[in-house]
């Protein structure tokens, strides 16, 4: 399932997302400190002597112009480093942290209430809180990446989470979990925002919807590789294959820690005047905050496929059991093939805001095709086709809607605050994680059809919104600015 960032691997989430073939746009084609020189026929200046001007309207000289002497210098750096081993590093980077997540969502659950010994309740109430705290730690952690740079940051938060990880194999009661949960979500909430802050800084931004894409295609794909790791675990339901789990994603952790260290350094952005140094001033950006909202309404599909769609078809459908699988494997399987082609068209604000806009209209219908399958006297074959073709609509609408989301997010954030805009923008992943379940079950389980509908009114609405907030706040924006160049230097940032 296709999340609107692709560096956001955590549960309840199939995606991912964070988040290919390595990116080989114009945009990142770089790999040395200089780029080459520009050779194309409209730049004659690499020569010492200029050709002789031998046109028929220019015929009063007939001697060459003098030879230039100036000394011969390279283009100014570039701005983005975006050389083909940045994106290559991203994208394993993120491989080997959704591997492990992908085994620790299939597992996590009985481990903590069949090894730890804790109660269901105790698990959905921790996470909660967990989460509750992480989606405001974002913003903080996500300023902390602007003014210290994203890739230390991202480093430093990426070995928090391998140390948050490990520590669920030490616990052994309900605060050690809720302590560990806690940084848990803390600290993946802000290495999604530092992540996204430093693909900003490493990618042209015409580029950066593409190299998202290719990133949620390799989340999936690990995700999916992890989910079969899990298996394997809960096949043997040993607390040692339990524990071998958290290591591999604790290990995965560590080792995406050393390959965003190996990236080269955006410089950090210094304030520009007249903002202030305040780590909240998102919170003040009405536009952005409306944009963002309009977006955690539309994040209310995430709970759809893994909660609200399993329940239904055991309560209302005559489909069987099998197909919630089913449906999990044709999800996870087209944003990986798919993901990327559905970005392509998604370039500056306004296609974004008409991917989001079509992905609200496709969500509507998706939504009524899943009312439609507790029509009376719906046979099991009828039944599951009719959820097919609604679980199609719904993974169009998940791909085009992330599109457009990471391209309305990263582009409106200004330049010296990305990470502390992406990590409010983000916070719609653990808003939707919280409320999300309650919101659905009690719309579609409550309420059957019109709670179908009612949901797909909301998306729709939202989705129709996005367009005029994105117009509102592109209109607050002052002229863009070239960022610094990037540091050569690959070891610190």
């Amino acid at each position: 399932m296709a999340n609107p960032s692709p560096a956001d691997t955590t549960p309840t989430t199939t995606s991912s997302t964070t988040n290919p073939p390595a990116d080989t746009s114009p945009a990142d084609t770089s790999s040395t400190t200089n780029p080459p020189a520009d050779t194309s026929p409209a730049d004659t200046s690499s020569t010492t002597n200029p050709p002789a001007d031998t046109s028929p309207a220019d015929t009063s000289s007939t001697t060459n112009p003098p030879a230039d002497t100036s000394p011969t210098t390279n283009p100014p750096a570039s701005t983005f480093p975006a050389r083909p081993a940045a994106p290559r590093t991203l994208l394993l980077a993120q491989l080997c942290n959704s591997v492990g997540d992908g085994a620790f969502y299939v597992t996590s659950a009985l481990y903590f209430t069949g090894v730890v010994g804790l109660s269901a309740g105790q698990v959905g109430a921790g996470l909660a809180v967990a989460w509750a705290v992480g989606s405001t730690a974002g913003v903080a952690l996500g300023t902390l990446a602007d003014r210290r740079g994203p890739r230390g940051t991202s480093v430093l938060l990426a070995l928090v989470t391998a140390a948050a990880v490990a520590a669920f194999l030490l616990i052994d009661s309900f605060p050690a979990f809720l302590a560990a949960a806690t940084l848990y979500a803390s600290a993946q909430s802000g290495l999604a925002a530092a992540r996204q802050a430093l693909l900003a800084g490493l990618v042209a931004s015409e580029a950066r919807t593409a190299v998202l894409a290719r990133l949620q295609a390799v989340l999936n794909a690990g995700l999916a590789v992890g989910a079969a790791l899990g298996g394997l675990a809960l096949y043997a339901g040993t607390r040692g294959a339990y524990l071998a789990v958290l290591a591999l994603d604790a290990g995965g952790f560590l080792l995406c820690a050393l390959l965003l260290g190996r990236l080269p350094a955006p410089a950090p952005l210094p304030a520009v005047p007249g903002r202030g140094g305040s780590g909240t001033a998102v919170l003040r950006d009405r536009p952005y905050v409306v944009l963002a909202l309009l977006n955690a309404l539309l994040l209310l599909r995430m709970p759809v496929l893994s909660l609200a769609l399993p329940l239904w078809i055991a309560q209302r459908t005559a489909a069987p059991g099998w197909t919630v699988s089913a449906l999990f494997v044709l999800n996870t399987t087209a944003v990986t093939l798919f993901q990327v082609r559905a970005a392509r068209s998604v370039t500056d604000l306004d296609s974004a805001a008409g991917a989001v806009r079509g992905a609200g209209a496709v969500l509507f219908a998706a939504c009524a095709v899943f009312a439609a399958t507790a029509l009376p006297g719906l046979g099991a074959g009828t039944a599951v086709t009719v959820l097919v073709l609604g679980s199609v609509l719904l993974v169009v609408a998940e791909m085009r809607h992330s599109a457009g989301a990471w391209q309305l997010g990263l582009g409106l954030a200004p330049a010296d605050r990305v990470g502390q805009y992406q990590g409010f923008y983000g916070a719609g992943v653990p808003v939707a994680r919280t409320l999300g379940p309650l919101v659905v079950t009690t719309l579609l389980v409550g309420g059957g059809p019109a709670g179908w509908l009612l949901l797909g009114g909301v998306f729709a609405l939202a989705a129709a919104a996005t367009g005029p907030a994105a117009r509102w706040a592109a209109r607050t924006r002052p002229l863009p600015e070239a960022p610094p160049a990037v540091s050569s230097a690959a070891g610190r940032p």
